[in-house]
């Protein structure tokens, strides 16, 4: 299986490709990089790997739409209304757009939910993120979806309960809400922590990623897995089998 790989000049790039040497069944069919010609490079590949830009996904996306390329969806950032343009062209082509394809990160979506249930509504949710310097959204798309998945388990939306800073006078803490607070600096790969905080007690789940060949090698396997399904939008929690 021939896999295009865009934003190959970036650090999940790099990663990416240094990980696909040592599959075996997947070859490199093709870079993209800035100034790349999109069309050509989708051509040749049978699914398409992208950790780029936003501007730069809905670019590549539009061609994948036309030539019938699966593509698995790394990137971050994206608005509200770019994610719905992506949840149209799913209805062409199979999508996996995770904003983390690290496998253990997807297993803690899972343990946030799970531990959301059991605790109830008497322990807060706090979330504190740190990458690197250079990371250019915030929070991450990681915490956001940490967040959603705390979120869904109450039965509410990230929207309607997310704090995203604190400072001045802001009163006690409302009933239900979601703080996230987003560290940067220096060359940190990713790190998340969760806190469900509760009457004489207190709860954490921490991630930390201690390199990006984690999150290279989840997206290979999301690359061999999509190929064989029916045009749709999916996350890595499909992908791994853990809805």
């Amino acid at each position: 299986m021939n896999v295009v790989v865009c934003g190959a000049d970036g650090r999940m790039g790099r990663a990416i490709l240094e990980a696909l040497v040592q599959e075996k069944g997947l070859t490199l069919g093709a870079v993209l990089e800035i100034g790349t010609d999109i069309k050509e490079g989708l051509s040749k590949g049978d699914v398409v790997i992208d950790f780029t830009t936003t501007v730069a996904t809905l670019a590549i996306l539009e061609e994948a739409v036309f030539q019938k390329r699966p593509i698995v969806i790394g990137t971050t950032g994206f608005t509200e209304a770019e994610k719905e343009n992506i949840a149209r062209a799913s209805k062409e082509i199979a999508i996996v757009f995770s904003p983390n394809m690290s496998i253990g990160v997807n297993v803690v979506f899972k343990l946030l939910a799970d531990a959301m249930r059991a605790l109830g509504s008497a322990y807060d949710a706090e979330i504190v993120e740190m990458h690197h310097r250079h990371k250019k959204d915030a929070p991450s798309g990681t915490a956001l979806r940490m967040g959603e998945a705390i979120a869904q388990a109450r039965e509410t939306t990230l929207d309607e309960v997310a704090r995203f800073e604190r400072h001045g006078d802001i009163g006690a803490r409302s009933l239900g809400e979601i703080g996230i607070q987003s560290l940067r600096g220096g060359d940190v790969v990713g790190d998340h922590r969760v806190i469900f905080a509760g009457p004489g007690e207190r709860i954490e789940i921490t991630h930390q990623a201690h390199s990006r060949e984690n999150f290279a090698r989840g997206s290979l396997i999301a690359a061999r897995w999509i190929v064989n399904q029916k045009p749709g939008l999916y996350d890595m929690m499909d992908v791994l089998d853990l809805k």
